[in-house]
């Protein structure tokens, strides 16, 4: 088993980034700045993506491997301002309106960020009637206060203004904890194998792609997948690790302590059987702490790498990750270096 070292500031960086889909800027030029000296060439497609290329070494027959990760996080769009000020939202990504009761919010405008306060119409507790304490409001009922009025509110802010949830990332436990750990930490993780990579051989060239609008779609994925043509594809994604208290063993999905997750079933794909025999065999030979993970609901980028033109092997590596879509989201440093054991040993020469 390999203990790769992993810049775990650098994932907490990433973490804190704003990138909805569509407007993944920041975190592009983030991954843009990481990528020097890690790729023999590195561009951006029409839609967003980047895409870094390895060549493999040696001169026999070889494939292209495109393992892709999305930088977009869930978020929202400002799609009405009213005239008081107030905005109403419009979703990108699916939200548990549970957990966005009184959060600090920051609006994107093209003159700078705004702070602002996200939570639903109607009463404060002291005043609500008892059915109305026990209502969970829909998503539409949600909105944003600037603390300044109608008119200065339009001044600054348009529809479709990019609207992303307040969490500094920090450190609880093992767990690297914050917002959009879906999926900056695959984001992470891939480029901590890039660099783990860095002048060793390669089995096959490699196209690392870091995609936008997953959240909507797996619309980058799409589109790179198109361009790159692999021969074999690698969504790297998070996944639920619903281990806690009020939840059955049965519906956990994966666990803690149990290793990096190797995909068989989501909702969206079903990974090439054959593909999670090798990686499961190899974790195995390696000593490297995996699971196997089926998903009842849920799709990653390797579905769209999968169905492109004529069909890819493909599958997905799952990082085990608690309160998946809030501003907490959990993951744990040993299933990231796991993550990139697994991959340098997939990736690598054997002899390597």
């Amino acid at each position: 088993m390999t203990t790769t070292d992993l810049r775990l500031d650098l994932l907490m960086k990433l973490s804190d980034l704003p990138g909805v889909p569509g407007q993944e800027d920041a975190v592009r030029d983030f991954v843009l700045a990481e990528l020097d000296g890690l790729a023999d060439e590195v561009r951006v497609d029409a839609l967003g993506n980047v895409i870094a290329r390895r060549a493999a070494s040696g001169e026999g027959p070889r494939g292209r491997v495109m393992v892709s990760a999305h930088m977009d996080e869930i978020g929202f769009l400002v799609r009405y301002i009213d005239e008081k000020g107030y905005l109403r939202l419009q979703n990108l990504g699916g939200f548990d309106t549970r957990n966005l009761f009184a959060r600090n919010v920051t609006v994107h405008t093209r003159g700078g960020a705004l702070p602002g306060i996200l939570t639903p119409a109607g009463r404060p507790v002291h005043i609500a009637s008892p059915e109305e304490r026990k209502k969970v409001p829909e998503l539409r009922e949600f909105f944003v206060d600037l603390g300044l009025d109608g008119d200065a509110v339009k001044a600054q802010v348009r529809v479709g203004d990019m609207v992303t949830l307040d969490q500094t990332a920090r450190r609880v436990g093992q767990l690297v904890c914050g917002k959009a750990m879906d999926d900056r930490a695959s984001v992470f993780l891939l480029l901590e194998t890039l660099r783990a990579l860095r002048g060793r051989p390669l089995r096959h060239d490699l196209y690392a792609v870091f995609s936008v609008q997953e959240e909507v779609g797996l619309r980058g994925a799409i589109t790179a997948a198109y361009g790159v043509q692999p021969t074999v594809g690698i969504g790297l994604d998070v996944t639920l690790a619903v281990d806690t208290p009020g939840v059955g063993p049965d519906e956990a999905v994966t666990r803690m302590g149990e290793g990096i997750g190797i995909k068989v079933y989501d909702s969206s794909m079903i990974s090439t059987r054959t593909l999670v025999d090798e990686f499961w065999d190899l974790a195995q030979a390696r000593e490297i702490p995996a699971q196997l993970e089926v998903l009842g609901q849920g799709g990653t980028d390797g579905a769209a790498i999968q169905r492109s033109r004529e069909g890819v092997p493909t599958l997905t590596l799952s990082l085990p990750t608690r309160y998946i879509h809030t501003i907490v989201e959990s993951v744990h440093e040993t299933y990231l270096r796991a993550g990139v054991d697994l991959l340098v040993a997939y990736l690598g020469e054997p002899s390597a």
